[in-house]
């Protein structure tokens, strides 16, 4: 984009500290800033995976500080979501009710299978390393 990553990562975090420091401390927001918090970890999510992308299969290698990162957004996202269905900031029609308390239920097991994933594409992609420390 023409600047470094990390002044997004920088704001983003800052912005969702904030939020939840403001929730700690009591604070209540409306429906329309809860929608705006998720579009920005949708935004969050779509960029750390994009970036998880090249890393692994252009750069060919890992930043343990981007991995940090990836492993902070993907919660961040997660959670933001499931809070914002669960209070109905988010409306889903009545078909995906049943897909949405599946969610709810499952939360902890749908984020280890994403992680796991993650951690199964960088086995597969740096296998020649892995097996060369056996």
């Amino acid at each position: 984009f023409g600047f470094a990553n990390s002044l997004i990562g920088l704001i983003g975090f800052a912005v969702v500290i904030t939020i939840g420091v403001g929730v700690l401390a009591g604070a209540t927001y409306k429906k329309w800033f809860w929608v705006g918090l998720q579009l920005g970890t949708i935004f969050g999510v779509g960029f750390v995976h994009w970036l998880f992308y090249n890393s692994l299969y252009n750069i060919g290698a890992l930043c343990p500080y981007c991995m940090v990162v990836w492993a902070v957004t993907i919660p961040i996202f997660w959670y933001t979501l499931l809070y914002n269905l669960r209070e109905k900031n988010i409306k889903t029609p009545d078909k995906l009710r049943g897909v949405v308390g599946f969610m709810q239920r499952h939360h902890i097991d749908i984020l280890v299978v994403w992680f796991l994933v993650l951690i199964g594409l960088i086995l597969e992609r740096f296998w020649y390393y892995w097996s060369s420390l056996i």
